[in-house]
Parts: C-alpha cells; structure tokens; sequence
C-alpha cells in the first residue's frame, strides 16, 4: 500500500534540499526576518509526530489548530499527516461560541493556540467543553490563567520527545497511509445557518497537486511566496501545500494588517489572495491619479488606456499588438508600471491567482493594463478551492477562467453549476441530512452558484441562494450590485437590500478618510462622522457616484435609497464571517431600523 503524498512531504523535499530556506517569519522583537530550512521543517515536523503518539493520538483522531498563520501550525499540519491524523483549522478570530462548536462537533482532545487571544478564548471554553483535554501553545510569551493546571508550551512538548521514542510508530502509520484518509475538517464560516466541517481527504488534495502542476508548471523552486490569507481558508491552505510541493520560498504573514508593510519587504514573485485586496491597489492608484496635475496625470491615464489595450485587447486574447502600441506599452512598461509595481512591492511578481469573491471588472481591467499577472479563479471549500482559473495572461475580463484539468462542471437548474471530481468533498461530517441535500441523485455537487461557459471561460452570473426577490416579483443578484459599486473610492463596504421590498436600497460604509477630507476641502464643519454622513452635500456626493456607476443595470436593479453608516461592518458584531463575507440576515437585524427608514413613504 502507497503512502499518501503528504504524509512525509517535507522529510522528503529535506533530502532534496536539504539547508536551503523553505520558510520565514517575523520576529516582531528584532523586527527581523528569521529562516526556515527544509532540513529544520523536517526534525520539527519529525518531533511533532512523535510528540503527537506521545499524547496517545489516534488513527484519523481530529487535532484543533487555532492560530493566525505561523510556521508552527505547518509543523502541526504535517507532524498529524505522518500519523494520519486530521487536522482541524479554527480562525484566529473565532468567538468562544464558535470555538465550544467545533471542539464539541469535532470531539477535539488537543487544541493547538497561536497567540494570547487564541489561548484566553480557549481557556474559557475549556470548562465547558466535554472533548477538551489540553490546550498546547505555540507562543512562549503566552501568559497562562493562574488557575491553568493542563495547558503546555510545544517547546516544553517537543523537549519530552527529541530523541523520537515512537518513530518506529510513526513509520508504521506513515506507510499505512491511504488516499481515502482524511487530511482536515474545515468548518465553513457559515453566511446563514450551522456551521458546517467540510471533510477533505487525501486523495482530494493530492488530485489538486497534480492538476495544478499541469496548468502552472512554472511555479517552483526560484519563487517567493508571502502567505497572506489564513492557513484556515482553503484557498491559503491548498497554495501552500502545492508551493510545498514544487519547492517555493514561503514568507508567513503573521499579522494581516501588516501586508502592506510585508510585500515591500519580500518583494514576492507570488502570493494568492482575495479580489478585496487588488481593490485597495486599485482605490490607492485612483486616489493618486485624482491628485495628480498637468502632464503627470495626462501621463498617467494615458499609460493606463495604452496597458488595457495592449494587453487585454491584444495579449490576453493571443493576439500581437500594433508595433506603435507596443513601443507605447514598453516605454510605460519601463517608467509608470514599474515605479506602481516597484511603489506596492510587486516589482518581482510574475502569478497572482485571485479568488473567493467576485473581482470588479475595473479593477481586473486596471491589474492587468500595468502588466501584473493575476489569475482569476473560482472554486469552493468543498472543493479543495481551484474549480477554474485563468492561465499566465489567458484571460477573458469577468470570467474566471478554463475548468482544470481534474473537475467535470455541468449546468442544472437555474444554471447552477455542479461539479464531479476526486477533489470534491465526500461530504460534511456528522451531517447526513446536509451530505445528502449536497449532491444530485447522481452524484454531482451543487454549488449553490449560476453561471454559463464560453469559449471555455466560465462565467459566474449570481450565488443561486443570495438571489433576491422584491415585493414586485423581480430577481435582483445583490453580489453584482455591491462588486460594481465597492470599486468606488468613497465605498468601502456595501450590503444591498431588496429582498421582499419594494426596491433596491443599500447599506454603506464610506471611506472615512477621503470623506473626512471632501469636507474639509468644502468647507463642511460637523461634530462627528455620524453628522458630516448626514449632511446634504455629503449624501448628494454620494448619490452622484452611485447613479454614475448603476447606469448599466435595469432600472429595478438600481439604488433608490440608500444609508451612510458611521462604523464599519465587523466580525465583532457578527456581520461578517472569518472570510469577511457579510451576514445579510445579522446586518438586516442591527440595522434593522436605518432599513425601515429607507422605506417609509
């Protein structure tokens, strides 16, 4: 019987590679960079499967990694593999209520905890969780609750086992090991009802390996990847194990705020990431273009309309450019696009694929005129994230991309898109009744998402479930709605509502630095956000964009009212999931009387 791929991944890639670097994290108190080898990776991962026997881990027993992204919960990732246990990642910023959920759904006996937040939200579950046996702490400045008798640092754990007591074991299970085992649970963040844990298996990411080292066989050891998104999202934790894979430098992001700051610093020739990030590019680009004066900003949008030209109408459909466009395009190539690559830190980057949400047209339109390669994608948890993606500037603006090589797609009902696949999920755990609603008679997955192909892209039209419709029988898709309004500068966050009314109204979260500023510059004197949000001037600003940017819908897809909001959407409030995707129905019942406002007569 052949063991899995991933069960002695790094010891393997050690031999290979032996003292090159495969990973780097800050130190936040030498603000330095420290590295990784594969050599060290593999003793560490080595030690944590002994460790892990030690504890009396079983075969397929489910391990509790709740962190934000640290080498550590990749020593726990492979150190579980070696012994074909399944790891099971919580978000960093998971609530108690959500953590007591997944250790009690799961039956986890050990949780793994990154930081102090993780392990004082843990240590408050512990009393009543019924599974929890002992929390184990990446980060020795932890200070643990005086009245903590169980909880040990993976330093201390590590020390028990350094001369591999049970390696004899861990061999055994190493080889043991089946495709069919299960490698994570992931628990889905869950927009409306029950969270759910999406098993994934083996044989699922060992098939998203080799699909995509057939689309993308350039990826590999001469690149430097940032780590950006959390290891927990399955769109981070798939890149990862295929960067693994083909040998990358990774760079663990600690800190999500600090991304900025981190891109300048590596200078990665690859990283993956959401549509939300390439908008903030974008709105930082628009914003500089808006300021700029005279020759500058004729400079500016010139090399921006020759770049879409060049490349999204000639390159990225196979076509050769006209030789005086691509003399343009070359001379902005080495001036404007790369003082904005070398500005952002994008300066080396040569493959960005980007997914989990829709990408504004604009923006994608924007990311590819300067000449920087982001891949558009499509795929879910129960896939193993990659559906379909765009190829090294293949693309089609507002697709994402050619179904890979690994996944059968067919149309069902409503155009929802269903998938056939080794990659596909077997099902959720625990949940037969939601297993079985999963899946067509047989045998395909529903996504719950409507789309159409041509030409061999796939288009995505709207989330089959999110479909609205108002009290005068029109279907309005409120995620296209919100992808062409958040490209706007003063938009920030925007959460459509239509639903069984009337007409279409909207939530939003302006910018508040650039509104702060419009007033200042017109003179508007208020006492606070709340005030200046309500000002007239303010309000006829924003419907001004708003109409500009609504033009191409139908008239009952358009805004008629809508309302400023002085504090963001957030998780704390439990508006947004771990993936920043918006609650509609928690977001329909705290604004629940700014909603009624909007549709009083």
């Amino acid at each position: 019987m052949s063991k899995t791929l991933f069960s002695d991944l790094i010891q393997q890639q050690a031999k290979k590679y032996g003292d090159r670097i495969v990973l780097k994290h800050r130190d936040y108190k030498t603000n330095t960079w420290v590295p990784i080898t594969w050599n060290e990776f593999s003793k560490t991962v080595t030690l944590l499967s002994n460790a892990l026997l030690e504890l009396g881990v079983g075969v397929q027993e489910n391990i509790g990694v709740f962190t934000q992204n640290k080498p550590e919960s990749l020593y726990v990732d492979f150190g579980a593999f070696g012994i074909r246990a399944v790891t099971v990642p919580l978000y960093a910023t998971s609530s108690e209520a959500q953590v007591h959920y997944i250790l009690e759904d799961a039956q986890i006996r050990y949780l793994f905890v990154g930081e102090q937040q993780q392990y004082d939200v843990a240590f408050r579950v512990t009393p009543i969780s019924t599974s929890l046996k002992q929390i184990i702490i990446f980060d020795r400045s932890v200070v643990r609750d005086p009245r903590d008798e169980s909880s040990i640092y993976l330093d201390d754990l590590l020390q028990t086992v350094t001369s591999c007591p049970h390696q004899a074991e861990v061999d055994k299970r190493t080889s043991e090991s089946t495709t069919a085992d299960f490698s994570n649970i992931l628990y889905t963040s869950g927009t409306t009802g029950e969270s759910k844990g999406v098993i994934l298996t083996h044989a699922g990411f060992e098939s998203v390996m080799y699909a995509h080292q057939e689309r993308f066989p350039g990826l590999g050891e001469d690149d430097v990847v940032i780590n950006f998104l959390p290891y927990t999202h399955v769109f981070e934790r798939a890149w990862t194990c295929w960067c693994l894979t083909v040998g990358c430098e990774l760079n663990v992001n600690l800190r999500p705020q600090d991304i900025q700051m981190t891109i300048k610093e590596v200078r990665p020739t690859a990283m993956c990431s959401v549509p939300r990030f390439w908008e903030k590019v974008y709105a930082g680009v628009q914003e500089v273009i808006n300021n700029a004066t005279g020759l500058k900003k004729t400079l500016m949008l010139d090399a921006i309309k020759v770049g879409r030209e060049h490349n999204v109408e000639y390159v990225c459909k196979g076509k050769s450019a006209p030789m005086l466009l691509h003399l343009k395009y070359k001379f902005y190539e080495k001036t404007i696009y790369s003082l904005l690559k070398k500005t952002i830190g994008l300066d080396r980057g040569r493959f960005f694929p980007t997914a989990g949400a829709a990408i504004p047209p604009d923006v994608q339109d924007f990311v590819l005129s300067v000449g920087i390669n982001m891949v558009a994608g499509y795929g879910l948890t129960e896939s193993i994230a990659t559906v379909s993606c765009e190829n090294n500037f293949d693309h089609k603006v507002g697709s994402v991309g050619k179904i890979m090589p690994h996944m059968q797609v067919k149309f069902g009902e409503n155009n929802e898109i269903l998938l056939k696949g080794p990659a596909i999920t077997p099902g959720y755990y625990k949940k037969e009744a939601a297993t079985k609603a999963a899946f067509t008679e047989d045998g395909w997955f529903r996504t719950g998402d409507a789309g159409y192909i041509e030409d061999g892209f796939l288009f995505l039209t709207e989330r089959i479930k999110d479909l609205f419709k108002t009290s005068n029988g029109k279907y309005i898709a409120p995620q296209a709605i919100e992808t062409k309004m958040v490209v706007d500068r003063y938009i920030d966050q925007i959460a459509i509502i239509a639903d069984e009314r009337k007409f279409v109204s909207a939530l939003i979260v302006p910018d508040y630095a650039l509104v702060k500023k419009y007033a200042e510059e017109k003179g508007i004197a208020c006492a606070s956000m709340a005030e200046l949000l309500q000002h007239e001037a303010v309000i006829a600003l924003f419907k001004e964009r708003i109409d500009t940017l609504q033009q191409q819908f139908a008239h009952y897809e358009q805004i008629k009212k809508f309302t400023l909001l002085p504090e963001p959407f957030s998780m704390a409030k439990g508006e947004l999931t771990n993936t920043l995707k918006i609650k509609r129905s928690v977001l329909n019942q705290n604004y629940a009387a700014a909603i009624e406002k909007m549709y009083e007569e």
